[in-house]
């Protein structure tokens, strides 16, 4: 039953995301990075439909996976690449169109959205759908190279070639297209979860700490540590909060240490029984 609604929520994903690469990329001449971007430079130039253009460029991938890939993660990948073809083709097939082409700061807002919130269910549930990917982690494993380095890389390449067929203006629309795919994509593939850390080191780790217990009622960490000019061994605190209530601890800190060292992090996914990200208020 899991398996059944994973797969379902990656055709979800690949469906919200080339409906907005059809209806908002294609028909507005907004650019895109990656695989994705080199079939609209194809279809500009010599006409081929990016659905099967898609399928072409990530068949030779597929076979480059094998060796980068476990079995799972390659067959969830063929399965979201094989998806995006036909999705591609099916909603070139309805006749439905988003008239906005008054107001292109708005369609590229609207292809952010699409393509993130789709991107988003696709990597949430460990999918993808071909494409940069797959040669950026062959470049990490043989070459050192990191992989969000390799992949701005090559979507810098595809943008930049981009403007053999759109002009500047339809490239800084698309940049803004990108950041809102960013910024989606990161809210969905998480769930919405947003959680900070704070990493505390003050000479009232005690009192600190007894502080957070009872007027933020979250959980304190212990950890030992030492400073390495002065030898001087400190109780260093961490505490995992929702974004509202670091503005608390801050006050509490600067109630009792005003000098405390404090790091504010952000937390990808915290796995926890214990851990809420809304909590209720501590009552006495």
């Amino acid at each position: 039953m899991k398996r059944i609604r994973n797969l379902f929520a990656i055709a979800l994903g690949v469906a919200i995301y080339t409906f907005g690469f059809v209806k908002l990329n294609m028909a507005y001449q907004l650019a895109e990075g990656g695989v994705a971007g080199v079939t609209l430079i194809v279809h500009s130039l010599w006409g081929i439909n990016p659905a099967y253009s898609a399928f072409l460029f990530n068949l030779p991938l597929f076979i480059i996976g094998t060796r980068v890939l476990g079995r799972k993660a390659l067959t969830l990948t063929i399965y979201g690449t094989l998806l995006m073809s036909f999705f591609m083709w099916f909603w070139q097939q309805v006749p439905l169109k988003i008239v906005l082409e008054h107001d292109m700061m708005l369609v590229a807002v609207v292809a952010g959205l699409f393509s993130g919130a789709g991107s988003g269910l696709v990597f949430r549930y460990g999918a993808t759908t071909g494409g940069t990917d797959i040669i950026g982690r062959l470049l990490e494993e043989k070459m050192g190279f990191k992989l969000a380095q390799t992949l701005l890389f090559i979507d810098a390449l595809v943008l930049t070639a981009s403007l053999v067929y759109i002009d500047l203006q339809h490239m800084l629309y698309t940049l803004i297209a990108s950041f809102v795919f960013s910024q989606v994509l990161t809210i969905v593939q998480n769930g919405g979860y947003s959680v900070r850390g704070m990493i505390i080191i003050t000479s009232r780790s005690t009192e600190a700490a007894e502080a957070i217990l009872q007027e933020i009622n979250r959980g304190v960490t212990y950890l030992q540590g030492q400073g390495a000019y002065s030898g001087q061994e400190r109780k260093v605190l961490y505490v995992v909060l929702n974004p509202g209530e670091v503005r608390s601890v801050r006050a509490i800190l600067a109630r009792l240490d005003p000098d405390a060292f404090i790091s504010i992090i952000d937390v990808d996914e915290v796995i926890s029984s214990d851990f809420k990200i809304r909590r209720r208020r501590y009552e006495r």
